[in-house]
């Protein structure tokens, strides 16, 4: 048996990157999965989003653990859709409810859209999977963690004047403000909040033409502009990394770790 048997998570962006990885990891250690993702595009995001297939993929590679998912397409922009998911993900998993990661994200760089779209995303977005998670969780009793994806972009003011990079970072520091006000108001119930905050992780959000020639660019600009660099020898973190880290904050391993900003990024933030 693994050491999350028994157990239910909720997980957003589920259809590939870290969010498949924490699916498959959690998957792994004997939990259930609800899986939602967009699986569309954003017309904002210069990149690829995920498809219906990849969210497939995700289903196929959690049975394949062992584990049941129920899988749905869902805008985490839109709080009845996230609930509707939410809702007969816990019905055909067994009513409960003990982990949510909320780790849907965007990053947008300009355009007319793009700051109120990473806003609506990467912070209301969080808000909604919260705010429709915990309801259900507290009328199970059965305690739990969530764990709000964040990034060094919330913790450190890095990233280049553009309307979404700027909104990227305003996002993923509002992302930390929510969870702190969680940790508390939660914790009467056993409930633990944390966020984890990434430097750059190998996912299609990061490894496609659009974010490399940016990167690219801000390099180049290093020395009027932020260091991108990692302090320890590591360009970019492996998704597997980061579920790690999450398995560990939502195991019982973890059982009096709340209120806290993890970094998981090579020594970034400690650099600065």
């Amino acid at each position: 048996m693994g050491s999350l048997s028994g157990k239910v998570a909720f997980i957003t962006g589920a259809a590939r990157g870290q969010g498949r990885a924490h699916a498959v990891k959690l998957a792994g250690e004997g939990a259930d999965i609800i899986a939602v993702d967009l699986c569309d595009q954003i017309a904002s995001v210069p990149y690829p989003m995920a498809t219906p297939d990849d969210l497939a993929a995700t289903v196929k590679l959690v049975e394949e653990a062992g584990a049941r998912i129920y899988a749905a397409e869902a805008d985490v922009r839109d709080r009845d859709a996230v609930k509707s998911a939410l809702r007969a993900g816990t019905e055909a998993l067994g009513d409960r409810l003990d982990i949510v990661i909320a780790n849907a994200g965007i990053a947008p760089m300009s355009g007319e859209d793009a700051w109120q779209d990473v806003i609506d995303v990467n912070l209301t977005g969080v808000y909604n999977t919260v705010d429709v998670a915990m309801k259900p969780m507290v009328k199970f009793g059965n305690g739990g963690s969530i764990v709000l994806t964040s990034s060094v972009a919330g913790l450190v003011g890095i990233g280049s004047p553009l309307a979404g990079s700027i909104g990227y970072a305003a996002a993923k520091h509002g992302i930390v403000g929510l969870m702190r006000v969680y940790a508390n108001v939660l914790a009467q119930f056993n409930i633990r909040v944390n966020s984890i905050h990434p430097a750059g992780v190998d996912t299609p959000m990061i490894d496609n033409d659009f974010i490399r020639g940016w990167l690219q660019g801000m390099a180049l600009q290093e020395q009027r502009g932020p260091d991108m660099s990692n302090a320890l020898p590591v360009q970019t973190l492996d998704v597997d990394d980061i579920a790690n880290a999450v398995l560990w904050l939502v195991s019982d391993a973890a059982r009096y770790v709340t209120g806290v900003t993890l970094p998981l990024d090579a020594g970034f933030v400690n650099k600065r």
